[in-house]
């Protein structure tokens, strides 16, 4: 029986194992040093929070993965010995493989900061940093105050945990304005105001120097490059993450800054295969990024590999690009793409609506010369996916996005509607005479 080995029980991994089975009776041995069962990583700051219980983000039961023939091996893979087709684990222990699917994930970056190793100093990113973190700031009396450097996703994840806990931080981001390399100036500025609205101490274009140890060899402060000292309890390093792919430098397999595959996200060596956040294309496809740590797209590179090693060979292809997020109490959701001025192409123009008394707006991104639509970030207005992803790929022009943008609009019935503000606004800018058309359940499903 062929035997396929997955180093990896993150999302991409997981669903390898999940779709391998569905199509085969293959042998299936899932191997991870993290945890004994799947979680959902992004369900991790709720446990902090108290809004659920560790249990709560194992998808499945822990049953599943007998019932479904999954042998799960807790360890850590030392070595991949590709001429033999076997790993060597931390304990000795090695394990033989016909295929092998790396889906190792990514680590916490680290700048080479004096002090970053020290106690009390500490990523976001696995269980055990989670647990870390629970030991590290139980209370606002243990911890007296937490400094986070980086302002991405996980640094503003990690500030919402800290501040359920009133545990003042402070919020060190290099950028002029928060996640201004992703996103346009309005959106950015208003999570600047939001942020502040919710009693953090937001330090723009601000760079860590040092972190300062106490007697006990235990972080005690930060130093910054405005000349500042703060006094902490807790660093949190949230600047960025970067694929987990130490253990492979002598391996024979072809690195970069992730695993290098192909479009059938193979690498260089036979039999073998990489997924999810340490995967790299050798080009990014379209204008992705060749390195894209997204849940969803692990979850999609799960079922394309598994469609290959199962005798279905099929390029992994990920479709338009679109991400959700939340920034506090902000919900976020990006189709198509809307990039910053640092990034804009020449060709994009944008139409940007703010709403006068609440926090939401949108920003949509089209052709200045073809006006075809090519993307749209909204905060605070749940938009439907399928007619995003429908518009982008009938190339429809702007004008009929904000002529229909009612069937985007994915908000519970009696939520305040926007349509007309922002078609108005548009009319205003450009010139137009758009009416927003009624809702049509009748057009929302046409294609479904």
């Amino acid at each position: 029986m062929e035997h396929i080995v997955i180093i990896g029980n993150g999302i991409a991994g997981v669903t390898a194992a999940r779709h391998i089975r569905k199509l085969s009776d293959k042998r299936i041995t899932v191997v991870s040093a993290e945890t004994d069962y799947f979680f959902s990583r992004t369900a991790l700051m709720y446990v902090y929070m108290g809004h659920m219980k560790f249990k709560h983000t194992q998808p499945y039961e822990n049953w599943f993965w007998k019932k479904n023939r999954i042998e799960l091996v807790k360890g850590y893979v030392n070595t991949v010995d590709h001429q033999n087709k076997k790993l060597v684990l931390a304990d000795g222990d090695s394990l033989a493989y016909d295929k092998l699917i790396l889906a190792t994930g990514s680590k916490p970056n680290k700048f080479g900061w004096p002090g970053q190793d020290l106690p009390g100093v500490q990523g976001l990113y696995s269980k055990q940093d989670l647990d870390q973190l629970e030991a590290n700031t139980p209370d606002n009396k243990t911890c007296k105050r937490a400094v986070i450097v980086g302002g991405g996703l996980i640094g503003i994840e990690m500030a919402e945990m800290l501040r359920s806990r009133k545990i003042p931080v402070t919020f060190l981001v290099r950028e002029t304005s928060f996640w201004n390399g992703v996103l346009p100036a309005g959106e950015s500025a208003m999570i600047n105001e939001h942020i502040l609205e919710h009693h953090i101490d937001l330090k723009l274009a601000t760079n860590l120097v040092e972190i300062l140890a106490d007697e006990n060899g235990r972080a005690k402060a930060v130093t910054t490059d405005k000349g500042e000292t703060i006094e902490c309890s807790v660093v949190g390093l949230t600047a960025g993450v970067s694929p987990n792919i130490n253990f492979l430098k002598d391996s024979g397999i072809e690195l970069g800054r992730g695993i290098k595959v192909n479009r059938h996200l193979e690498t260089n060596i036979k039999d073998i295969y990489a997924i999810g956040d340490c995967a790299e294309q050798h080009e990014g496809i379209g204008q992705r990024r060749p390195i894209e740590a997204v849940w969803y797209t692990g979850r999609m590179m799960g079922e394309t590999v598994a469609q290959t090693i199962c005798g279905n060979k099929i390029e992994y292809k990920p479709g338009h690009w679109f991400n959700s997020a939340k920034f506090l109490d902000l919900e976020y959701q990006t189709y198509g793409w809307v990039f910053s001025e640092r990034n804009r192409k020449e060709n994009e123009q944008h139409f940007h609506w703010r709403d006068d008394k609440e926090k939401i707006c949108v920003t949509v991104a089209f052709d200045k010369e073809t006006k075809q639509f090519l993307g749209v970030n909204t905060f605070g207005i749940r938009m439907r996916h399928e007619i995003f992803d429908r518009w982008l790929t009938e190339k429809r022009d702007v004008n009929h996005v904000m002529e229909y943008l009612k069937d985007a609009n994915f908000d519970p019935e009696f939520y305040a509607q926007y349509e007309g503000k922002i078609v108005s606004k548009f009319n205003s800018e450009f010139g137009t005479s758009i009416s927003p058309k009624k809702k049509s359940w009748k057009r929302i499903f046409s294609n479904a």
